[in-house]
């Protein structure tokens, strides 16, 4: 039996560690709950409370009228230098009447549709493009002598 080189271990070791460093990752975000969770979930008679209690808070509510839970579930993968990629996405859409009792359950994937980014939206301020100097000089005569010693 032949012994292997330090050198020799060490570029073998090196190979290795570089090919798993290009293997693909993948990280899950968000939750939806499970087929067996909302089995137990009836349309017509649990409430709200009855659905936090079974499948937990979710994720996030609907705006209008608090019309909805919603549980996200997002698979991404990651792969060396590119960008990562979103290659999964279920949203879990459970829907309440005016008195707040289960209208519907319903279950979205990529194959309905495009991928949504969800992301935060920020407002921008109505200073548009006025630069920082333009702002701070802004006001230099729109002053007048009167206006100061009116007091």
């Amino acid at each position: 039996m032949r012994r292997l080189s330090k050198a020799s271990a060490g570029l073998i070791l090196a190979v290795a560690l570089g090919l798993a460093g290009c293997s693909a990752q993948y990280r899950v975000h968000g939750y939806v709950p499970p087929e067996e969770d909302l089995q137990q979930i009836v349309p017509g008679v649990d409430t709200r409370a009855s659905v936090e209690d079974v499948v937990g808070v979710p994720s996030t509510a609907g705006v209008q009228d608090d019309s909805g839970f919603y549980y996200v579930e997002s698979q991404v993968r990651s792969f060396a230098w590119q960008r990562p990629e979103v290659v999964d996405r279920t949203v879990l859409a459970i829907t309440f009447d005016g008195a707040g009792v289960v209208e519907n359950i319903v279950t979205y994937g990529l194959e309905d549709g495009q991928v949504v980014p969800l992301t935060r939206r920020v407002t921008k301020s109505g200073d548009g493009n006025i630069g920082f100097i333009r702002q701070l000089f802004g006001n230099i005569g729109g002053f007048s002598a009167s206006d100061l010693l009116n007091n």
